[in-house]
């Protein structure tokens, strides 16, 4: 299971708190590191004392000239920049695929909220959806990770678990026999699909968008076991990590001659620290070969190294937590009652056990910004009164008082559009004729009037 050290680092303190994360063992660096540690020091010991005992003068010689070529050019190699961003793609890849793990508490939830009854079959129906959306994520998980493999070998085992019935295992084995190089993960999802159907036929679902938003969410969660899958079958390409590992291992089979002390070497200048023991040149090997170990031990968190992830407790958290959600919580809250803030409606503040820790509200970032007075500049009266008279002003009462007129005059000249002139065909009363008039522009004052006076007669010949 992925090693967690929050808990240790919650609050910075004077001492570093990861100074004591460098005394723990679990999903430590030295546990990933110390076997090669071993075979470099072996290694470099043993070339050490070939060069002081056993070499004569002239061949020393040979070998001073074969260091002194290490080590003047063992820094072409650029381990550092290969090493890092090949690092850097498999910790984002690492995290990208523990966020493509699906979990089932959404469908789960709306599950319980749409499909309705207390009744067997509708109880049924919730149980099996969710068992099927658990059996889906169980079949990946055996797909991809060695040790939820372990745990279900063969069908049988999931089958005993209580996620797969006999009838389903035989339907799946006989999909398996006829098309044996497709993954069948699909298939609980489909079935969890026709349930939901079922249930809208038969009326345990009240409408269709209940129904859409459940098979949504039944794709989105068969869409993230479909890429835990891609992440399994397409990985980093081998060429990039042929290359680093070469990069990293020929440098240092560089270094374990390069950085050794000789007697006439021109490229280390006071070597005689080497002489007793190469400190830094450990440190060296430590620092590049865990950075490759932790992309060795990241590139596939689903195997069962220290920090990968533990998906057998996700099978198990799933699948009680989705029984638990639609069967033993389906429709069931706690009373309701008047909360503590009723009849203040919000509260001001919320209480502290330790008063002592309330933090006062944050700033605005220019809150306490400085700024410069505003000088006030003197104008003469004299001058600000010929300014004022020399700019134009607008009285707003008579602009408003205008825009009264204009609509006044807009109203009457739309009702008299809108009146029709009346023209009798037979003395009889037969129909009549409508006439609109073309619209016509009114705006003075004069002929506002003019056309009242033509309402008043038009509205007395109507009434004779």
């Amino acid at each position: 299971m992925t090693v967690t050290y929050t808990a240790q680092v919650n609050t910075s303190r004077r001492i570093s708190n990861f100074l004591r994360l460098l005394f723990r063992w679990r999903g430590s660096i030295y546990k990933l590191v110390w076997v090669d540690l071993v075979i470099y020091l072996i290694l470099y010991i043993l070339l050490a004392l070939i060069y002081r005992l056993l070499m004569n003068e002239s061949t020393q010689r040979i070998f001073e000239m074969i260091v002194y070529y290490c080590c003047k050019h063992g820094s072409m190699i650029p381990l550092a920049f290969v090493l890092g961003f090949y690092v850097t793609i498999v910790m984002n890849r690492w995290w990208e695929q523990y966020t493509c793990i699906p979990w089932p508490d959404t469908i789960a939830i709306l599950i319980s909220s749409y499909i309705m009854g207390f009744d067997d079959r509708a109880r049924a129906m919730r149980r099996t959806v969710m068992r099927y959306v658990c059996l889906c994520q169980v079949i990946v998980f055996t797909m991809i990770s060695p040790q939820v493999k372990k745990r279900f070998p063969t069908y049988t085992q999931i089958m005993e678990a209580g996620l797969l019935l006999e009838s389903e295992k035989a339907i799946i084995e006989v999909l398996d026999t006829a098309f044996p190089h497709y993954p069948k993960h699909w298939m609980p999802i489909v079935w969890a699909a026709s349930i939901v159907i079922r249930a809208r036929r038969e009326n345990k679902i009240r409408d269709d968008f209940a129904v859409k938003t459940i098979i949504d969410e039944l794709n989105r969660f068969r869409g993230f076991c479909g890429f835990l899958l891609y992440y399994d079958w397409v990985s980093v390409p081998l060429v990039y990590t042929q290359v680093v590992t070469l990069a990293v291992y020929t440098f240092f089979v560089f270094s374990i001659i390069g950085q050794q002390w000789t007697i006439n070497n021109e490229c280390q200048v006071s070597n005689h620290v080497n002489q007793y023991f190469p400190f830094l040149t450990i440190l060296q090997f430590f620092f590049f070969m865990g950075w490759l170990k932790v992309a060795e031990s990241l590139i596939n968190p689903f195997g069962e190294d220290d920090d990968d992830f533990e998906l057998n407790w996700m099978i198990d958290r799933n699948l009680t937590t989705s029984y638990l959600i639609v069967d033993e919580m389906h429709q069931e809250h706690p009373e309701l009652l008047k909360d503590q803030y009723w009849d203040e409606v919000f509260p001001n503040e919320l209480p502290y056990a330790d008063e002592s820790q309330r933090q006062a509200p944050p700033e605005a970032s220019t809150a306490k910004l400085d700024l410069p007075k505003p000088t006030i500049v003197s104008v003469d009266h004299k001058n600000r009164e010929e300014s004022h008279s020399s700019s134009f002003t607008v009285n707003f009462d008579e602009l408003i008082e205008q825009r009264h007129r204009e609509r006044r005059a807009r109203m009457r000249s739309r009702f008299l559009n809108m009146r029709s002139t009346h023209t009798r065909t037979s003395p009889s009363g037969g129909y009549t004729v409508t006439i609109l008039r073309p619209p016509s522009l009114l705006s003075t004052h004069d002929e506002q009037d003019e056309l009242d006076e033509m309402v008043e007669e038009n509205s007395g010949e109507s009434h004779i």
